[in-house]
Order: C-alpha cells, then structure tokens, then sequence
C-alpha cells in the first residue's frame, strides 16, 4: 500500500512539472488545492492506465521494440499520456494534453522526472 502511494505522488510530481514545462498539457482549477486534487486524480489515473493498458500494448507492439531498440517507448508512453488525457476528459477532471508531439515530450518528461522521484522516495510495501 506504501508503494502505491509513492507510486502515486511519484506519477504526480511528474505531472505537475509536465505541465509546468509545457505549455499545451493544462491542469485548471479555482484555487491550488483543487490543481492540487485534481493532479493526483490524474495521477491515479495515469498510474491505472500504465498498470493496465500499458502492458498489453507492450506485448502487442514487442517486434517494433526490437526494431527501434526501444524508441518505440516514447510512442507508447505518449500514447499512455493522451489515452489519460480522454480519461480524464470523460471523467470531467480538467487535465487536457493538445496533440501527439506535446504528448511525447509530456511522456520524455514525465519518464525522466517520475524516474528520478521514485529513486529518491522509499519504496517499501
């Protein structure tokens, strides 16, 4: 349970410096605390998303992992990213990414970032 909490904060962190950096990945809300509740909602959902879909998208796209050496990563990463973004949409929280190339340098962020938090926070169960 503690580590999907860290997973969690992890993934918001990530997302809060996405869309810090990038113009076209908005989060909007009245007040912080409502940014602030609604990135971790996109968080959540995000983290659902790479439990979930990520996975099955992996296996079906393995051939072009080995013929990119894995460049196809940031693809799916970015596909991870947009599919959130329709989620969220759906579920009227006010996350919203404008476009492919947006996501895939959301994706490139989101990956170093979360990457770089989850080897600094503790991952203990």
């Amino acid at each position: 349970m503690k580590n999907f909490v860290v997973k969690t904060i992890a993934n918001a962190g990530a997302l809060a410096v996405a869309v810090w950096l990038l113009d076209k990945i908005t989060l909007t809300g009245d007040s912080t605390g409502k940014k602030v509740g609604t990135l971790l909602v996109v968080a959540l959902l995000f983290g659902l998303v790479n439990s979930f879909v990520k996975p099955v998208v992996r296996v079906l796209t393995f051939p072009l992992f080995i013929l990119t050496l894995g460049l196809i990563t940031l693809v799916v990463n970015a596909l991870m990213l947009l599919l959130t973004s329709w989620l969220a949409g759906k579920l009227d929280v006010s996350f919203h990414v404008e476009g492919f190339w947006t996501a895939v340098l959301g994706g490139l962020i989101i990956s170093i970032v979360s990457w770089a938090l989850n080897m600094v926070l503790p991952d203990e169960d």
